[in-house]
């Protein structure tokens, strides 16, 4: 009983395929595309208009550099929102607990804003491993601090996305379990259980949308400092 909680987090395959490339494709084929009418229809009205609150908010303290990265990051949002909703339904796979998906997205991004920092403005990207001011006897100790806290922002990118999904779907299963086994002995209990269970969900419905969001506008904190 307590191997199988995990068993949902597994890859599944059928026929020795793995379908993780299906899961990662059903996202894109939910929204709907824009038409060319000069009306849209209430669906459509409310995906552009989210888009366009998400985007200007999360672009704003960018300079105009940074807003070649307004199609990316939102489609990202976009993604990783629609991958964790769907894996609170049941009997599906949440690609997003997979540790390897999620280090995927997050290392080449990351990697991407430091080249671009590089590239554009190497002194001043140079210039965040050692904060103005500094002591000479500390400047090697903070030179190695600043440059390991760099490289693990993907690692935290990765870690903080798998963590929680994967901390609330193990809670959901628990109570779950718990409320379908204390049924026919303490009913009491039992409803008591689904009635946390119940809450638990709508706060895991919270947590994806939040730690979406969390991975997207971490990314263009980081596309802020090198642009």
């Amino acid at each position: 009983m307590a191997l199988s909680f995990f068993d949902q987090f597994m890859s599944p395959t059928y026929l020795g395929v793995p379908l993780v490339a299906l899961a990662l494709s059903l996202p894109w084929v939910l929204y709907p595309t824009p038409s060319s009418r000069w009306l849209n229809n209430r669906l459509l009205t409310l995906q552009g208009w989210f888009l366009n609150r998400f985007t200007q908010q999360l672009f704003l303290p960018l300079n105009v550099g940074g807003h070649k990265w307004a199609v990316l990051l939102a489609s990202l949002m976009v993604f990783l929102i629609t991958l964790n909703m769907l894996g609170l339904l049941p009997y599906t796979f949440t690609p997003t607990t997979q540790l390897s998906l999620n280090m995927g997205l997050a290392v080449p991004l990351w990697l991407a804003t430091v080249a671009i920092g590089m590239r554009n403005q190497p002194t001043a990207a140079l210039g965040h491993l050692l904060p103005e001011g500094t002591p000479t006897p500390l400047i090697p100790v903070l030179i190695i601090i600043e440059t390991i806290s760099l490289f693990i922002r993907p690692l935290a990118l990765g870690v903080r996305l798998t963590a929680n999904l994967t901390a609330g779907h193990l809670l959901i299963q628990l109570i779950a379990t718990a409320a379908f086994v204390l049924a026919p002995m303490m009913p009491a209990v039992a409803i008591s259980a689904a009635v946390v269970l119940f809450l638990l969900t709508l706060l895991e419905v919270a947590v994806a949308m939040i730690q979406a969001y969390v991975f997207v506008l971490l990314l263009s904190l980081y596309l802020q400092e090198n642009v």
